[in-house]
């Protein structure tokens, strides 16, 4: 509060301190004060404010914004009142000056009523001027979903920030005894069931989810909902995300796929963690990548002896190093800029760093890429996990886990081929080694580089069109800190040799994410929007899998984690396959190259394409069709 604001109300104050003694002995003697009790307080009048005025400065009276005053305030006016009346009595009797009685306790209850409705006249003032903007038509109309305690903060920081220019005109919540009640001026209509119709009836531009106890199952029938408007949806975080369990504008966030996922949050075992991670040293390769990144973010919590970045990209690996650092003062940290793919390198740095963890998350992973240059995905993929691997079998890591991918499985296209090979290495050097060789195998990552979902919100950006690769493709999602988790856990749980397998719930159809997200934008798919099928890209499956035909699965303690059964390989027989797969590849004869790939698996299923463009008969879109075939 500015200076001169505060001896305004220090002024003030005293004006009402001193009239609420007078007006009380006004109404005590029926407007005819006998003279000695005038005079009581007449002499006593400078200290009875005096003592007042501290304990107000005392209760922050002073300090408060009170255009934004609440309960909190309201009670910082009562104590204060009550505070300063019991010291003023004390005062009083210790000079023995008389006053009525009755006095003493009119005199607390004026002074709540005119020093505090002096200050919550600023609230009623700011309310009166946000709440009724001057030409509504400007604003936007808000819905709120949930008559909580949430969707109370929620319209009254829209109120309190009238640069938004926002306004609430209707709250829903599925508790049918609220419904024709209000808050703060704001009416409960309905369930969910009515949200479309109350967006059609009330013009509603936006919708804001203020249910932070709602778990994702909830959330996710409750978009299904919204999805029938044309609004656009935001949503208050979970409880969990808001620490301090304050809601402001700042919280309110866009609805993200990641709150329809339908999972909740998931639990680890800490300790089981902390065992292996605690005091140790961790190495993570591709540290600057998005999951790489993410595992460092995961690891620095359980305070390793030192934690070790590798990558080749020092701008990932710099942004990473800075943000740890800053919030892990504490933390050991080293960075090294080196590739996998040199081999002498990679020994020197396991040679010097002795780690007792790696996790090897440094991969190219563009399929369409990887697709077009196999010989870079083998040399970085392959013989960037086979560098990487020796050379933890031979400076004696206790744990290696390798960050695979569901495209492993059946592979249709050179990137996802490369990954069952590396799979394939990590299987046959346990048998040989002492160290515990493991890899875990989950699917699409939400947010990681080179995903859909930043492509489709860049694309919504332009003004469209969307780009889905076929109608029917369907995908499995995790979040990049689900998988992260998933993927710290699994380690702990190795013994050597599995292939660790992640529960990615249910799969989702891009077509339809590509529509959820346009939504959450504020759009119509197809109307603001367009979508365009753009064909199946080189080496692209409709769906993947997550299991070998050979593999079977088993449980483990993680409802989350599931086991492939290892597959024997003989390491030996590999390595001499892997030497043929170098010289091919060192050729650069792509037709090869895919051969030897198909050699080492025999699963995979070399992509030929011919496009044959059809005429379409929608609007807005040119779809390409793509006619496919696989040579087995």
């Amino acid at each position: 509060m500015k200076k001169k604001n505060i001896f305004l109300f220090i002024l003030l104050d005293i004006i009402l301190i001193n009239a609420a003694y007078l007006l009380a002995l006004y109404l005590r003697f029926d407007g005819n004060i006998e003279p000695q009790y005038m005079e009581a307080y007449i002499s006593n009048a400078i200290f009875i404010t005096l003592i007042k005025i501290i304990v107000f400065y005392y209760f922050k009276l002073y300090k408060s914004i009170w255009e934004f005053a609440s309960i909190d305030e309201m009670i910082e006016v009562v104590s204060a009142s009550i505070v300063a009346n019991a010291i003023v009595i004390a005062y009083m009797t210790l000079m023995q000056a008389r006053l009525p009685r009755s006095i003493y306790l009119m005199v607390p209850i004026l002074d709540m009523a005119l020093i505090g409705g002096v200050r919550f006249s600023n609230r009623a003032i700011a309310r009166f001027k946000n709440g009724i903007p001057k030409n509504i038509e400007d604003y936007k109309k808000i819905l709120i979903i949930g008559a909580g305690a949430a969707g109370a903060m929620v319209i009254k920081e829209l109120r309190n920030h009238n640069t938004l220019r926002s306004v609430p005109v209707a709250i829903i919540d599925d508790d049918s005894k609220k419904k024709g009640q209000n808050i703060n001026g704001v009416p409960i209509v309905g369930g969910r069931e009515d949200i479309a119709k109350i967006c059609k009836d009330q013009n509603v531009n936006e919708i804001i989810i203020s249910i932070p106890s709602a778990n994702k199952q909830e959330i996710r029938e409750i978009v299904n909902e919204c999805k029938k408007t044309q609004c656009k949806i935001k949503i208050l975080p979970g409880m969990y995300e808001l620490i301090d369990g304050q809601v402001s504008v700042k919280e309110i966030r866009e609805v993200e796929i990641e709150d329809l996922l339908g999972r909740e949050e998931i639990h680890l075992d800490m300790n089981e963690i902390c065992g292996y991670i605690e005091g140790k040293k961790v190495l993570v390769t591709g540290g600057g990548g998005s999951i790489g990144s993410e595992l460092c973010r995961q690891i620095a919590r359980f305070a390793p002896q030192r934690l070790i970045i590798l990558d080749i990209y020092e701008n990932n690996a710099y942004d990473i190093q800075n943000e740890l650092l800053r919030k892990h003062e504490k933390l050991n940290l080293k960075v090294l800029i080196a590739s996998v793919r040199e081999r002498e390198r990679i020994d020197e740095i396991l040679k010097n760093e002795r780690p007792d963890v790696v996790f090897h998350a440094a991969a190219h992973k563009h399929v369409p890429l990887m697709e077009e240059n196999p010989q870079e995905a083998i040399k970085n993929n392959v013989f960037g996990t086979l560098n990487i691997a020796q050379s933890a079998d031979k400076y004696s890591v206790k744990k290696f886990v390798l960050i695979s991918t569901d495209k492993a499985v059946n592979p249709t296209n050179v990137m996802g081929a490369t990954k069952r090979i590396c799979e394939k290495i990590i299987q046959s050097i346990n048998k040989k080694s002492s160290t515990e060789f493991v890899a875990v195998r989950f699917g699409n990552v939400l947010g990681s580089n080179g995903s859909v979902i930043p492509l489709f919100k860049k694309q919504i950006a332009e003004g469209g069109p969307v780009t889905v690769t076929h109608p029917e493709v369907i995908r499995y999602f995790m979040t990049i800190p689900e998988a992260c988790q998933l993927v710290l856990q699994a380690g702990s749980m190795a013994k050597g040799g599995e292939i660790f397998i992640l529960d990615m719930g249910q799969p989702v159809k891009i077509m339809d994410l590509a529509k959820d997200l346009i939504r959450f934008s504020g759009f119509e798919p197809e109307i603001d929007i367009p979508i365009a099928i753009t064909g199946l890209r080189p080496g692209e499956k409709l769906y993947e899998e997550l299991l070998l035909d050979e593999e079977g699965i088993s449980d483990t303690s993680h409802d989350k984690i599931f086991i492939g059964k290892p597959i024997l390989i003989d390491y030996d027989s590999l390595i001499e396959e892997l030497k043929q797969l170098r010289d091919v590849t060192d050729t650069e004869d792509i037709e090869k190259i895919k051969q030897m790939i198909q050699k080492l698996v025999p699963t995979y299923k070399i992509y030929r394409e011919s496009k044959i463009s059809k005429p379409d008969d929608r609007k807005n879109d040119n779809i390409i069709y793509m006619s496919k075939t696989m040579s087995h």
